[in-house]
């Protein structure tokens, strides 16, 4: 091989390595720095959960002043990036009582699962969990759920039995988790992510899109890195 030829193929890899650095710069950057790093899940006990007849789920004290709504999927990759990247802020600011979360999920991922229906498994999972009135346990399920063990949209999804795995993880009791194993809550959640995928299209006009939040009527933008923290305000 010719010098000119090694110098060549020397350039070569050279540019390949500076564009590998590139690139994983770029997407180590994507996701914003976690916010409250080392706080973790809510903690206080008197943040409750309520399951309500629509299958809504609300998190917080009662009597917080200000309640944000929130629109998920569970397979939603950037539903899982909210999570990582705020759940801990929003954790401290619900064990303080600053805010509360009405959490509403709708499933419009299911196609993109492996098993068809994962999202409403999911959903039905969270129904479960919720029911049982624990604030700091479906906190922790919640960030289980989208963080933590998400599964990757068009993988592998989480069977039944491995959903009520991370109930057990999160401290529910067993009759908790044998509804989450069982299914029992899955024809009750297809209903009410349908109910829950409407609203969020009349709110949308037609373009429902996850996560949104939303505080009151207004959307917020939660490409604002400090969107947690002017909630507060």
């Amino acid at each position: 091989m010719s010098s000119a030829t090694s110098y060549a193929l020397g350039g070569v890899a050279l540019a390949l390595i500076v564009l590998i650095v590139f690139l994983a710069f770029r997407w180590g950057r994507d996701e914003p720095d976690v916010r409250n790093d080392g706080y973790g899940s809510v903690r206080d006990p008197g943040v409750q959960a309520v399951l309500q007849p629509d299958g809504v789920v609300v998190l917080g004290k009662p009597g917080t002043p200000k309640t944000i709504d929130v629109y998920e999927d569970p397979l939603c990759p950037a539903c899982g990036a909210l999570e990582r990247v705020y759940g801990q802020e929003l954790a401290q600011q619900l064990d303080e009582g600053e805010l509360a979360v009405r959490y509403h999920y709708v499933n419009f991922l299911d196609p993109k699962s492996s098993s068809k229906d994962y999202s409403t498994r999911a959903v039905a999972a969270g129904e479960c969990v919720a029911g049982a009135g624990d604030g700091p346990v479906y906190a922790k399920f919640h960030e289980l759920l989208f963080a933590s063990k998400q599964p990757k949209e068009g993988g592998d999804d989480l069977s039944n039995e491995q959903l009520s795995g991370l109930a057990r993880e999160a401290g529910a009791p067993e009759p908790v988790v044998q509804c989450v194993a069982s299914g029992a809550k899955v024809a009750d959640a297809k209903v009410h992510a349908k109910a829950a995928m409407d609203d969020l299209n009349a709110r949308l006009d037609g373009r429902a899109a996850t996560p949104s939040v939303f505080d009151g009527a207004n959307k917020v933008d939660v490409n604002n890195e400090e969107w947690v923290v002017e909630l507060t305000r």
